[in-house]
């Protein structure tokens, strides 16, 4: 009998569709198509980068033995991504994906296009030269203008910011200082500002930092004595975007430097653009001298989204995840999620999660229920940054050796527990998580997971280890 892809893949979902609930096979099987068989390598498209690892994190099993008992041992799927629902006005984009279930066992390396958010610099420094050194941005492509929804409440910083991405160090918005809220869009507009420069102007430098990563550059390099490499390093940047200035507070040693280098690329034509929580006037603990010089430019706020603006953010997220939900839900969470983008963001996932695992449609009544769970619970969501810091600071090592390549175990150990957390308190992907923390891919993260909470309840000194760090992490 002549096999193709649809018949094999047709043939696994008769078997998953008797393994898995109704509510969940719809939402998560239906909308995949088969694409091509080649000898035992199954591939099949999927609607968004969100759907394969959710499809990866809670679906592993089921599909590892639909795709065995078709194919045999040696079995092996590939995903194909192809975003067809999006606001975006770019072509879709197709990329092969190793499962980590090849051979129904270990991962691979995600393909370029989608190993985003190479956010961390393991050494940023250089020695100045008559060459110019190449710099990674650490820019996240996802994050772009096409999808940063405009509405009343962020219309001014993101038209000054597609003004600065149009011509950097050319407009009066130098710097552009942009403030607002936690979860509103900052560090998406940061990005998107970013990524719209480097496709325009493929030759300047771009490079986006947290403040805290700055600040831990900073005290690293005045422990190796290489101050001044660190300033030459930032010098050398034609356009710096600064997440969360407003940590710069109470540090006055980092504000010293940091002042040197914005006046460096301020008197030399270079874009700076910076996000904080806070406007310039309510900063506290901050030098005058610095504060006046985000007062330069534009400073432009960012306020909590109105009706309008959080619905079409909603319709937006669920076009890219390739999800489907109906209309009056949507309403209702737009209505009663008034706070910011993040935690609209987070009930859609939420409501997702809830339908899959307690085998529920998707209706007013699981809304109102996961709605009034998120609303009562709702709190400050920390960082990657943050969490990789305060487990570092556990084992008294430094951050760049957590991410380290070494399989010592400690370290090793070290850097599950980060990822652990990151999963556990912060709503970033596997995919981005593993990204920050020393450029691993997602099915490195789901494992790191598992370890930590099968070690927890195996090993009295680690589940002390896990104890330790949700209080320090909770404080």
């Amino acid at each position: 009998m002549n096999q193709t892809a649809e018949n094999i893949w047709n043939n696994c979902l008769l078997f998953i569709k008797d393994n898995i609930s109704e509510q969940a096979f719809k939402t998560w099987f239906e909308p995949i198509k088969a694409v091509k068989l080649n000898h035992k390598a199954l591939s099949v498209q999927v609607p968004s980068k969100f759907f394969f690892e959710w499809l990866e994190e809670h679906y592993l099993p089921v599909l590892k033995v639909a795709l065995k008992r078709e194919l045999g041992d040696n079995a092996k799927l590939v995903y194909v991504i192809k975003m067809e629902n999006t606001y975006s006005n770019k072509k879709p984009f197709t990329v092969n994906i190793p499962s980590s279930n090849t051979n129904i066992n270990k991962a691979q390396n995600v393909n370029a296009p989608l190993n985003i958010n190479k956010r961390e610099l393991k050494n940023p420094f250089v020695i100045p030269g008559i060459q110019k050194v190449k710099i990674e941005s650490q820019l996240n492509p996802a994050y772009t203008f096409e999808n940063f929804i405009e509405g009343d409440s962020n219309r001014l910083p993101r038209q000054a910011g597609q003004a600065v991405a149009n011509k950097p160090g050319g407009t009066s918005f130098n710097p552009l200082f942009i403030y607002g809220g936690v979860g509103l869009g900052k560090s998406h507009l940061l990005h998107a500002i970013g990524v719209d420069v480097k496709e325009k102007y493929p030759e300047k430098t771009v490079l986006y930092i947290s403040i805290e990563k700055f600040i831990q550059q900073f005290i690293e390099a005045v422990k190796s004595n290489s101050r001044n490499d660190f300033i030459h390093f930032y010098q050398m940047i034609d356009v710096l975007l600064v997440d969360d200035v407003q940590f710069l507070s109470g540090k006055p040693g980092t504000q010293d430097v940091f002042f040197h280098i914005f006046n460096h690329l301020h008197q030399n034509g270079k874009q700076v653009v910076l996000t904080s929580d806070k406007a310039p006037v309510d900063m506290q603990e901050m030098e005058q001298r610095l504060l006046s010089r985000f007062k330069w430019g534009l400073s432009a706020e960012i306020q909590a989204p109105d009706y309008n603006t959080r619905v079409a953010i909603l319709n937006n997220k669920l076009y890219r995840d390739g999800v489907i939900m109906p209309e009056e839900v949507i309403a209702y969470v737009a209505k009663n999620i008034t706070t910011n983008v993040r935690d609209l963001e987070g009930a859609l996932i939420s409501l997702i999660a809830q339908s899959s695992y307690n085998r529920k449609e998707i209706n007013i009544e699981l809304a109102k229920s996961v709605v009034d769970k998120l609303v009562k619970n709702s709190k400050r969501e920390i960082s990657i940054d943050h969490i990789q810091k305060i487990v570092s600071d556990y084992f008294n090592m430094s951050v760049e050796t957590l991410q380290s390549k070494t399989r010592k175990r400690h370290i090793v150990q070290a850097r599950q527990l980060a990822m652990f957390f990151a999963k556990k308190l912060t709503k970033s992907s596997l995919a981005s998580i593993g990204s920050q923390i020393g450029k691993r891919d997602h099915a490195t993260v789901l494992h790191a997971c598992k370890t930590v909470n099968n070690l927890a309840d195996t090993d009295r000194d680690f589940k002390k280890y896990v104890l330790d760090l949700t209080k320090k992490l909770s404080s």
